[in-house]
């Protein structure tokens, strides 16, 4: 089992969220978006400078920037497959 922080996937990696230690209104967006304990995420796309990057949260692009993905818990992180 490979625990990291999102901002560590690599393009077309994917994980299962763990934990968030977001606080606040970042916290409540985060939720508000599906992303809770158990949702299952992908990341698309990161951009040239590494800031934001696009993550595939249940069916719909989100783009974090790595200050706010650096504080969610991913569980097994593994490329995704054709």
């Amino acid at each position: 089992m490979n625990n990291i922080n999102l901002s560590s996937l690599s393009e077309g990696e994917s994980g299962t969220v763990a934990e968030l230690y977001n606080t606040g209104d970042m916290r409540r967006r985060l939720m508000d978006i599906g992303l809770i304990k158990g949702t299952h995420i992908t990341c698309l796309h990161k951009s040239p400078t590494g800031d934001p990057t696009a993550y595939l949260i249940r069916g719909a692009v989100i783009a974090l920037r790595k200050k706010d993905s650096e504080k969610i818990l991913i569980l097994n992180s593994q490329p995704n497959t054709p």
